[in-house]
């Protein structure tokens, strides 16, 4: 089975599970799903960044400082962000992520909507990221990752989560 035929739960703006259809349709139809953000932090306390693939389904190529993605049809988001943060990063045995608040995501032109939960996890094993997921990764400071906030094109659903994150840790959220 292919990531477009995979099924998910279709939302309302209240999280509330409608119906259920293929990823590929809900995408190409712009319908409301349920999606999970992990940041994953090393023993040093670096944030795992990482560029996606070129054959991704959306935000192809582009960079990012979550790992995660689309909660299954009748999966939680406490399961949905281990099982994700476990492929993407290519280990087993984490920690599970620690939830810290949910936000609803639309992209600027309206065709990517998503109700989302924000994790963290602290990974202190090597790392083996997926080849069809990932196709560059590094451990970097959080400073690092700052400065290059404003010159690598990165995806825009985990920009809006990584600001919301800011917010979220200093009290403005």
């Amino acid at each position: 089975m292919s990531t477009a035929d995979e099924i998910l739960d279709i939302v309302d703006e209240n999280d509330h599970v409608t119906g259920q259809a293929p990823r590929g349709e809900i995408y190409a139809k712009g319908l409301r799903h349920r999606s999970v953000f992990v940041l994953a932090r090393d023993a040093d306390d670096r944030v795992f960044v990482h560029r996606r693939t070129p054959v991704k389904l959306v935000f192809p190529s582009l960079y990012d400082m979550f790992v995660g993605g689309v909660v299954g049809a009748g999966e939680s988001y406490d399961e949905a962000a281990l099982r994700e943060a476990e492929e993407e990063l290519g280990v087993s045995g984490l920690p599970r992520p620690v939830p810290l608040f949910p936000f609803q995501y639309t992209s600027e032109n309206g065709a990517y909507r998503s109700w989302s939960y924000v994790y963290e996890v602290r990974c202190t094993l090597p790392v083996s990221p997926q080849v069809e997921e990932v196709a560059w990764h590094d451990f970097l400071p959080e400073e690092e990752l700052e400065r290059r906030l404003g010159t690598w094109q990165w995806a825009p659903d985990g920009l809006a989560a990584y600001e919301r994150l800011k917010a979220f840790r200093t009290g403005r959220a």
